[in-house]
C-alpha cells in the first residue's frame, strides 16, 4: 500500500492481519528479548493467535484508538512500532515498539519513532506522546532519550508480568517540544 523509507534498504509500512505468518515468524526469531517485555509476543505463539494480535490492532485502527507498522530491512520484517493507545478526544497516545536482533543496532527503530511522532504531532495534533518501559528495558529507554522524551516518573511494581511485577517508567513529549512547534 505505502512504505516510509526510514535508511537504505529499510523501510515502515502497516502491518495487517494478512501478514501474520511473516509476523509470527519475525517474533519468533526474536522471541527471546521481546517476549521478556511485549505482552502480545507471549500470546502470539501461533497462526491463529498471530493474526488475532494483528486483527486486534486492525480494529484499533478502524476504531482510530491505535495501529501497527513494521520495520522491513532488506524485504525481511525485524521489528515494529505501534501507536498501544491513541485517544485524539483528549490528545494524547503512547508509542511501542519491539525488534528482533537483525533490527537492532541500525536506527530503525528510533528512526521509525520519529514518524511516529511527525505523525501524531503534526498530522494528527495530538499533545502528548508518552512511552512506557519496564525500568529493566535499557534498549526501550534509550529510545526514549534519544527521541527527546522527559521521564515523568516511575511507577513502582505496577505491571504484572510473566509473574513479576515491574516498574515501569513513562515518558512522555509534548507538542510544545517539538521541533517545528
Amino acid at each position: 500500500m505505502y512504505a516510509v523509507p526510514l535508511a537504505p534498504d529499510a523501510e515502515l509500512r502497516p502491518l495487517e492481519p494478512w501478514q501474520a505468518e511473516e509476523f509470527l515468524a519475525n517474533i519468533d526469531r526474536g522471541r527471546a528479548g521481546i517476549d521478556a517485555f511485549i505482552p502480545f509476543a507471549t500470546r502470539s505463539t501461533d497462526l491463529e493467535s498471530a493474526r488475532a494480535t494483528l486483527q486486534g490492532y486492525a480494529d484499533r485502527q478502524a476504531r482510530d484508538t491505535g495501529r501497527i507498522y513494521g520495520i522491513w530491512w532488506g524485504g525481511v520484517l525485524v521489528g515494529g512500532c505501534m501507536f498501544v493507545h491513541f485517544d485524539a478526544a483528549t490528545g494524547t497516545c503512547e508509542i511501542g515498539v519491539w525488534s528482533e536482533p537483525a533490527g537492532q543496532g541500525r536506527g530503525l527503530v528510533t528512526a521509525a519513532v520519529r514518524r511516529l511522532l511527525a505523525y501524531a504531532f503534526e498530522e494528527r495534533g495530538m499533545q502528548r506522546v508518552e512511552w512506557w518501559n519496564s525500568t529493566v528495558n535499557e534498549r526501550s529507554r534509550a529510545v526514549a532519550q534519544r527521541v527527546g522524551m522527559t521521564l515523568d516518573g516511575t511507577l513502582r511494581e505496577h505491571y504484572p508480568y510473566r509473574g513479576v511485577r515491574h516498574d515501569m517508567e513513562i515518558w512522555s513529549l509534548l507538542a510544545s517540544e517539538w521541533p517545528g512547534h
